[in-house]
């Protein structure tokens, strides 16, 4: 077919998401760790004589990637990719975090041999702690409950304490303001009536006032305050299970959606058809072990030019997400999460349901992550790939009444889909990554789940005569105000790994009536042009897109079309463009002052992965990408990185309770002077088509 087709490889990295790699295929220096490998890893570090202590507990393993020269000469040096991969061996290692001691302990593993061994170690000495492993948070809510201030706490509520579950909140950074508890590791924790028999929305009935300070390494409680018993909501209303609020439903059940042609799995490979006489698309999976999926090595088969493979993405994955709430009273003012440092993501994912999360049809894939212990966990059905025809047009037009007549020619748009959701305590988050037939990539997510309520004792907005930092809800309840930032961060290589990025500036002029071309002056006052600026250094690749209108592309300046424009890949925000509103000198500003930009452009370092930093859990904003772009190093025609955010302030609504209606915000990468002319002009028109007279089911 006349039409590109994107050709990616898929990596996925989590706190750890590791998709299984077949025993039936070599590696791919970007495949994910295997089960087996994960084992070998933890036997490697736990006999390792340069951590004694004990117990020993593991917060990261993930992929420690080979350098980026290796792996683009593995996956591009040579014209047959089975050569490629047959001639050049990378090494295989692990990058490992775990705590004991005291310490956080930095391990890299060589996994290369049947026996895998430490290569290095060293202990990080600076602000900030890994995040948090499911063995901290459940050893951290068993506290309470034999904890005699707290159990009287919950009696002046009239509760009993067998009704109640704590969860366990990152405290943040708030300098010499905040107790410093010797810098331990330390944690807040708040609570809620647990009572699934009457709701499982436990976020709707808080128990307000009472805040525990935990440290995690002593596992104890070292702080506690009841500053005032508030009502607890009831739960009449507040759940959202299918059995409690009907029937009778309304409306038709939704239809699981429209696949076509299919995709299909072979061992760690998966590839989908796209129609006849079209290439199909390959992918690997890498497991990075921190935070969330990763793409990487997206390319497209140019097929105007033969069918040229031509690069556009080398990775692309989710670096952060940063949602801090508006209340700055006792209880609330540490609300200031950083999701994937504190939490993580990729432990964290949902498992799919079929039919519901993906259309029917859909491939899903299976993971790995390490638990605590530095075991494999294995979770199910996480990732789901999947074709999209939603009777979305790729490109029509219909010729008006002329000498040639009227008609009209429609092609059909048809999309790759890779979807994960994460849910991270209440908060639902929907990741799509859209594969587009034209070669652009659009990255999507979408919020769902249930609001952080506030428990207080008003009923009526009539009673209210203070700020209450939200809106209330329902009775006794308050949605709290806050904000999204999700941080991707997208190493392009269009065309090849120097590029620029370049402004197109949209400037209005007016019409002084002299004409260049020796014309007559016309009536005309004004029009706008197009002011071509090339970003020189970091601080030029700092952009608020809501400022001034422009055209934003990544360009190859090495690589021009036949007619001699620069070829690229331009930015295209698609609503969400919220920037944060925290004032510079705010703590939490400080640890996320990316979200300053909506779009931030450094050059290519393999340490530069987590917009928060590595150890983001109380880290003080010193590493950072605000941080490292200080070095105001140079972009102009380099190996450079695009770091976006999508950002949304949540005012919340009646409607979002008890659980919330998807929100979504994306951005989108579309090729601009990449092709010779409009890459799908030689898609096969539908069957039914009135102009064609082509033989649909044959090779194009």
């Amino acid at each position: 077919m006349g039409h590109p087709v994107v050709a990616v490889a898929i990596v996925f990295v989590s706190a750890a998401i590791a998709m299984a790699a077949s025993s039936q295929y070599s590696h791919h220096p970007l495949d994910p760790l295997t089960a087996t490998e994960i084992t070998a890893i933890r036997a490697a570090v736990l006999a390792s004589p340069l951590v004694p202590a004990r117990p020993l507990f593991f917060h990261y393993v993930g992929l420690d990637e080979p350098d980026k020269p290796d792996v683009l000469s593995y996956a591009y040096g040579a014209a047959d990719a089975a050569a490629t991969s047959s001639q050049m061996t990378l090494p295989r290692r692990a990058f490992v975090i775990a705590r004991a001691g005291g310490q956080s302990h930095e391990f890299t593993v060589d996994i290369a041999a049947d026996n895998a061994s430490v290569l290095s170690h060293a202990v990080h000495r600076g602000p900030g702690f890994p995040m948090f492993t499911d063995e901290d948070q459940i050893a951290a809510m068993a506290l309470p409950y034999t904890y005699p201030p707290f159990v009287e706490s919950v009696r002046r509520r009239g509760l009993d304490v067998g009704e109640v579950g704590c969860g366990v909140l990152s405290r943040g950074w708030f300098g010499a303001e905040q107790p410093a508890y010797g810098g331990a590791r330390v944690v807040k924790m708040k609570c809620v009536v647990v009572d699934y028999n009457a709701t499982a929305n436990i976020y709707a009935r808080p128990v307000e006032g009472v805040v525990m300070v935990v440290d995690l390494d002593r596992m104890a409680i070292i702080g506690y305050r009841d500053r005032a018993v508030f009502t607890v909501p009831k739960a009449e209303g507040t759940d959202y299970r299918a059995d409690k609020v009907g029937p009778p439903f309304t409306g038709p059940a939704a239809p699981p959606g429209v696949v076509t042609n299919g995709i299909d799995q072979i061992g760690g490979k998966v590839s989908r058809a796209h129609g006849a006489g079209s290439a199909d698309e390959s992918f690997w999976h890498e497991q990075q072990g921190k935070k969330t999926r990763i793409i990487s090595l997206a390319s497209v088969n140019d097929t105007d030019a033969g069918g040229l493979k031509r690069r556009v993405l080398y990775r692309g994955f989710v670096s952060e997400i940063f949602v801090p709430y508006m209340d700055p009273e006792e209880e609330w003012y540490f609300h200031t999460f950083t999701d994937a440092g504190e939490y993580g993501l990729g432990a964290l994912a949902s498992q799919l349901q079929r039919g519901a999360d993906c259309p029917a049809n859909a491939v899903y894939m299976d993971g790995y992550y390490a638990g605590s212990d530095g075991k494999p966990v294995k979770a199910e059905d996480v990732i789901c790939l999947f074709e999209r025809y939603a009777g979305d047009v790729a490109w029509r037009h219909t010729n008006g009444i002329g000498l040639g007549g009227l008609f009209s020619e429609v092609r059909p748009d048809v999309t790759l889909v890779v979807r994960m959701v994460v849910t991270v305590g209440n908060y639902d988050y929907t990741l799509d990554s859209e594969f587009k037939t034209v070669g652009s990539i659009k990255i999507m997510v979408s919020l769902s789940g249930i609001l952080e309520m506030k428990a207080i004792n008003y009923t009526h907005v009539d009673q209210i005569r203070e700020d209450t930092h939200g809106t209330l809800i329902t009775e006794n309840t308050i949605g709290v105000y806050h904000d999204h930032f999700v941080t991707y961060h997208l190493d392009l290589d269009i065309d090849g790994t120097r590029n620029s990025f370049i402004k197109n500036n949209i400037v209005p002029k007016r019409n002084t009536g002299v004409r260049a071309t020796g014309g007559a002056p016309t009536p005309r006052r004004s029009y706008w042009t197009v002011l071509y600026e090339v970003a020189e250094t970091e601080a030029e690749g700092q952009v608020n897109i809501n400022s001034a209108p422009a055209d934003l592309l990544f360009v190859n300046p090495s690589k021009k079309t036949k007619i001699g424009n620069e070829v690229g890949y331009r930015l295209i925000p698609t609503g969400a463009t919220a920037m944060s509103l925290l004032a510079d000198d705010d703590y939490p500003e400080r640890r996320a002052s990316y979200t300053k930009k909506q779009v931030w452009v450094t050059p290519y370092n393999k340490s530069e992965k987590w917009a928060s930093g590595l150890y983001a859990e109380q880290s003080t904003g010193d590493d950072n990408l605000a941080a490292w772009s200080k070095r105001n190093r140079s972009i102009k025609d380099e190996d450079i990185v695009l770091w976006y955010t999508v950002g949304l302030h949540h005012v919340p609504y009646q409607e979002d309770f008890p659980v919330m209606p998807t929100i979504s915000g994306a951005l989108e990468v579309r090729p601009s002077n990449f092709f010779e002319r409009n890459p799908l002009i030689r898609t096969k028109p539908p069957e039914n088509s009135p102009n064609c007279s082509c033989s649909i089911g044959g090779s194009a």
